[in-house]
């Protein structure tokens, strides 16, 4: 994948993730209709492509709003990796030579990548984690699962159990996924997956579209790379 075809798809990505973000607020309060309405529509040109660059510096002044008006990324690592994605495709743009933009862009990719990995080392130290216990707490105690009726997995420990291991496994295994580009390809469709399940089992739905919006970065870097 080229340079300039990754940095594109990031920014559709991030534009469509923007949107949906922005879209929870237009109901809300008046200061935030001022702060996400011009998000939305800075996205929907960022979409479209048009002057991609001067529309990312805009995004960027209006997320610093953001960081003001909830006192930091009030909505977690969703919020965090929305800003590291739209401000690594920004400054790739006024970087002076091709080597410091792919540069900024590769700090992506391996921000995405230790994502994961760190992900998975906190958990795996875990005995919770280890023995299936902290998911069985999350199922049966937590407000996250969509559904009541999802609770009743607390009763299946082994479920759980098998379960927390994938999760772990999937984490600190993601890395080795660099190695060849159909690795690479069945590393991102299983993280599509996992990020998919956390949406319908938690409400996760943020950290969907905002973490395949980073995949292009990996791809380019993983092709730039091997």
């Amino acid at each position: 994948m080229s340079f300039d075809l990754a940095i594109r798809l990031t920014e559709i990505l991030l534009a469509w993730a923007f949107i949906q973000q922005s879209a929870e607020h237009i109901r809300g309060s008046k200061v935030d209709r001022i702060i996400f309405i011009p998000r939305l529509i800075l996205s929907v040109v960022l979409m479209v492509g048009v002057q991609t660059q001067w529309v990312c510096l805009l995004l960027c002044v209006v997320g610093l709003f953001i960081l003001k008006r909830f006192q930091g990324p009030y909505n977690g690592g969703s919020d965090r990796m929305s800003h590291l994605i739209l401000w690594c495709v920004s400054l790739s743009y006024f970087m002076p030579t091709q080597e410091w933009k792919e540069y900024i862009f590769g700090y992506l990719a391996v921000q995405l990548i230790l994502s994961y990995l760190i992900a998975g080392w906190v958990k795996i130290i875990n005995p919770e984690w280890r023995n299936g216990r902290a998911l069985q707490d999350v199922f049966q105690f937590s407000t996250y699962p969509v559904s009541e009726n999802l609770r009743g997995l607390a009763h299946w420990p082994r479920l759980l159990f098998f379960m927390s291991w994938a999760v772990m496994i999937f984490e600190l295994c993601f890395p080795f996924s660099l190695l060849t580009q159909t690795t690479l390809m069945i590393g991102l469709c299983v993280a599509t997956l996992f990020h998919l399940a956390n949406a319908c089992l938690f409400g996760f739905n943020r950290f969907f579209w905002i973490w395949l919006a980073a995949y292009p970065s990996i791809i380019w870097l993983q092709d730039r790379l091997f």
